[in-house]
């Protein structure tokens, strides 16, 4: 196989303007033309992942296949080129430098100088062409976080420029800039992407490709001008506008012809026309849904990038059932016995949400006796599912202390335990149980049906887990244990047969959703909503 071609995708002016879903789209779009294609991210801030942050900080945490605790961009990715990312896919400055500092503990650099040209330099290149070690794919989609100027940022954007210089025409830029809208002016104002572009070429980087960022539809004189005044051809630049949905931009970006003028770029014949026929029959459904399903969020994470993979999987599952889904974000700690029928009532199901620590847990449990007692269709994830236990302990079983040991470590009842390899545990970062695992399901199970088979497997992101000790007590009193790790034992689903739907799961679902092939948990949990 030839020499894999390489896409940086750089941000200028703000971030949130969408640099993943353009790199998950433009993946999409070279998939669609035959191509293989992989994805990655890496990001300038100094935590060696983003396992230890808050939500409020950096959104969710993403957790991959083989256990890494990543970005949420590569969410994105997943979700749109149904690719299954690795830890080799999200690198950060904290990651390289811890690796650079142990290479010069062990005495690899015999003596030299360590610094930051060529040795960081040079391990972030060897990230960025690690993907392809195997020579697997056409096409490696590196996308750099942050902003163009970010003082943590040099680094990553110098070794970009130096595998431009080396690998020549085998390595592009996609740059993605902001055009804002002055109101009082009533004008679009180039001059933030003129400074964004000229800011790169200050580092020597010149982008091949501008892809501006509005929130309304740009005159071809406007892009003719910046194309002019950034050094880019006409036909190199492009606008992403916004939209109803994030899943219409690789249609938006194939209109303008985004994959033809990279192919030209590399100097590549396109291969017949883009094939989005699966991907347009999804909008097409979801554009004929009217019909409305109404899902509470009962978590303590006020903002959308914090639950950004159960949003996104809500969706996906509201579109394969025909139904437009409006989600409402039920702050946990504001749920009491006396406001939970006011707060709750007129929802068509609940998700009751992951997350770490004691704030909100007793809205959560409130929130589960509510649903379970009033029949309300419930999917319990992680630490949603491990409330959903304590209440109908606490509830059926008549065990009022019950709790989780994470919260209430004297408690007589830790129907949630630690398990017996996370007891001593001091460090907090990548020790929790994490990725994917297998899991049996119970046939005639809500489980098994929804998934359709027996055996899946699911990825996981927590410490604490189902009490095996108590798993009788619990069967007995009318909660199945339905989802069992055929290697370890241990509890990851449980139900409440006699509900129309009441479901929990240890593992996160929400992250193996994609746009062509929707989590069946999720599909099914909107299902019994309607």
């Amino acid at each position: 196989m030839s020499q894999p071609k390489y896409i940086f995708v750089t941000g200028g002016v703000a971030s949130s303007l969408g640099k993943g879903v353009i790199a998950a789209s433009l993946g999409r779009l070279l998939q669609a033309r035959g191509y293989k294609i992989t994805i990655q991210k890496f990001d300038p801030y100094v935590n060696v992942d983003p396992g230890t942050l808050n939500p409020y900080e950096h959104g969710e945490c993403y957790v991959t296949v083989d256990g890494r605790e990543t970005d949420l961009d590569l969410g994105h990715y997943e979700r749109f080129t149904d690719i299954r990312t690795t830890g080799a896919s999200n690198v950060t400055t904290g990651r390289i430098y811890q690796t650079v500092i142990e290479k010069e503990r062990r005495g690899d650099y015999l003596g030299h100088t360590v610094q930051v040209v060529p040795h960081i330099t040079d391990e972030i290149k060897h990230r960025m062409l690690r993907l392809d070690d195997t020579s697997e794919y056409d096409f490696v989609i590196t996308e750099i976080g942050g902003t163009v100027g970010d003082i943590e940022g040099l680094p990553f954007l110098e070794a970009v420029r130096q595998l431009k210089w080396e690998l020549k025409q085998d390595a592009l830029l996609v740059h993605l800039t902001f055009v804002p809208y002055i109101a009082a002016a009533g004008e679009l104002k180039t001059k933030p992407t003129q400074h964004s572009v000229k800011e790169l070429q200050g580092l020597g980087l010149q982008p091949d490709v501008l892809v501006l960022r509005a929130d309304r539809a740009l005159g071809r004189g406007l892009m003719d001008k910046v194309a002019s005044f950034c050094n880019v051809e006409k036909e190199c630049v492009v606008q992403s506008i916004d939209l109803p949905t994030i899943y219409e931009v690789p249609v938006k970006m194939a209109e303008q012809n985004l994959d033809t003028v990279i192919l030209g770029k590399f100097g590549m014949s396109p291969r017949g026309t883009a094939d989005l026929g699966a991907w347009q029959n999804f909008l097409d459904r979801r554009h004929r849904a009217t019909e409305e399903v109404h899902i509470a969020l009962v978590g303590k994470y006020d903002l959308q990038d914090a639950y950004k993979s159960i949003l996104e999987c809500l969706s996906q599952a509201a579109t394969y059932n025909d139904r437009k889904v409006r989600t409402t974000f039920v702050q946990s700690e504001n749920i009491t016995p006396e406001n939970v029928d006011t707060l709750l009532s007129a929802m068509d199901g609940v998700i009751i949400c992951p997350g770490f620590g004691d704030r909100g847990i007793e809205g959560k449990i409130t929130a589960a006796h509510y649903c379970r007692t009033h029949d309300v269709p419930t999917l319990g994830i992680c630490l949603g599912m491990q409330m959903m236990v304590v209440e109908f302990a606490r509830d059926v079983l008549g065990w009022t202390d019950a709790h989780s040991r994470e919260m209430a470590p004297d408690t007589a009842h830790a129907v949630i335990d630690l398990m017996e390899d996370q007891v001593g545990v001091e460090c907090k970062g990548g020790t929790m149980r994490l990725g994917a695992y297998p899991c049996t399901l119970a046939q005639g199970s809500r489980a098994e049906a929804a998934y359709g088979r027996t055996l899946v497997e699911e990825r996981h992101r927590h410490r604490y887990e189902f009490a095996e000790a108590y798993r009788s007590q619990f069967e007995q009193a009318g909660m199945s244990c339905t989802g069992i790790n055929p290697d370890s034992g241990l509890v990851e689903i449980v139900e409440v047969p006699s509900c129309r739907w009441y479901v929990g799961v240890q593992f996160h679902p929400e992250y193996s959703g994609t746009v062509l092939h929707p989590s069946p948990l999720f599909v099914a949990f909107i299902r019994s909503t309607l």
